[in-house]
């Protein structure tokens, strides 16, 4: 297995720059995962991993090998895509070893390789069956015994879930988590849906309008992001962002009525600030009387309680428990100095002390 280097590597459409000089560093046998709102660039990216996408500037290199040039079947990557691209008439046996075939490999090789990934995927009931006899989820990992057949260096997989139910995306997840495991292969995973990066990467690379916002662990852009675009968008649901002023230390904010002292260094002082909370560490304070329960959305163990305040401003708090906000009640917001996050409100660059 190999990992996956991109050295200043940018794309243009004629005049139109869609990829910014892009660096990076994926590791032999990580997954990492490319995030971003859509038209963002992270498709691209990929395909451009791929060979899919000609590179305009700069160098790819997958393992110790430039790859910059190389055709897509050089490269010793194999692509699962958004859809399932089976052959209809084929069977599930067929579909996955049909590569191997097309490249004069023997049948006891193209056999192997076929059980093996049947066996990772458990796939045994099915290989009789042709695609229109399977569910989306089976199709899916069909897609990706193809794949595994091939032994690549580095899966890359392009929103591989959109197509699927809720259930049915879950599972696949799993799946998806337990093959990385069990294959141990550097893997590239795109896709909008920043629950799927947070469960299955080991690196979050998020990006915006082609430029890389952050790298990290999940948790560690959960809990330390580099701006406010990173802070709204990674995390469930997003961050509160309200604004306050800085004077000698102490960070107001008035629609909460509240002050948390000794946050943000003096040379701000005079300054607006954006400050950020997370609905988890937001609580209710029956006593307070700033923010009106606007609804409240139970997903059994947690709900989401979205407030209105005074002067216009909308937070979402979690509550546990079996206790409910009631809607139209008045109540205030706590949360502790320790939990808060300020932004630059013209850069969005984080404030840290």
């Amino acid at each position: 297995m190999s990992g996956v280097t991109l050295n200043e590597v940018i794309k243009r459409y004629g005049e139109v720059q869609v990829i910014h000089g892009i660096d990076l560093q994926i590791e032999d046998g990580e997954f990492c995962v490319f995030v971003g709102p859509s038209g963002c660039g992270k498709s691209t990216l990929l395909r451009m991993v791929a060979g899919l996408e000609e590179t305009t500037e700069g160098q790819m290199m997958i393992g110790d090998r430039d790859v910059t040039r190389m055709d897509p079947s050089q490269r010793g990557v194999a692509m699962v895509f958004q859809t399932y691209a089976l052959y209809p008439h084929m069977t599930v046996k067929e579909n996955m070893g049909f590569g191997l075939k097309m490249n004069g490999h023997p049948k006891a090789e193209i056999e192997k390789k076929v059980g093996e990934a049947t066996r990772i995927l458990k796939l045994e009931p099915y290989l009789d069956r042709k695609p229109a006899a399977l569910s989306g989820g089976q199709r899916q990992r069909v897609s990706i015994g193809r794949a595994i057949v091939r032994g690549p260096e580095v899966f890359l997989f392009d929103e591989p879930l959109s197509n699927l139910d809720a259930e049915l995306r879950v599972e696949m997840r799993v799946e998806i988590a337990r093959l990385h495991k069990e294959i141990g292969a550097t893997m590239i995973y795109v896709t909008h849906d920043q629950v799927e990066a947070m469960t299955l990467a080991d690196k979050i690379v998020v990006l915006r309008a082609g430029v890389i916002e952050q790298v990290g662990a999940p948790m560690d852009l959960y809990r330390d992001p580099d701006n406010k675009f990173v802070a709204g968008f990674i995390g469930s649901p997003a961050m509160n962002f309200l604004e306050g002023v800085a004077n000698s230390g102490t960070v107001t904010v008035p629609g909460m009525k509240a002050a948390f002292e000794g946050v943000i260094a003096p040379a701000y002082s005079g300054k607006k600030v954006t400050v950020g909370m997370r609905a988890e560490h937001l609580s209710i304070d029956p006593a307070g009387d700033t923010h009106v329960v606007d609804m409240t959305e139970s997903l059994g163990g947690v709900s989401f309680v979205y407030l209105k305040g005074e002067t216009g401003e909308r937070i979402v708090l979690e509550e546990r428990g079996d206790e409910r906000s009631e809607e139209g009640a008045r109540v205030g917001v706590k949360i502790d100095k320790e939990r808060i996050y300020l932004f630059d409100p013209e850069t969005e660059a984080r404030i840290r002390m």
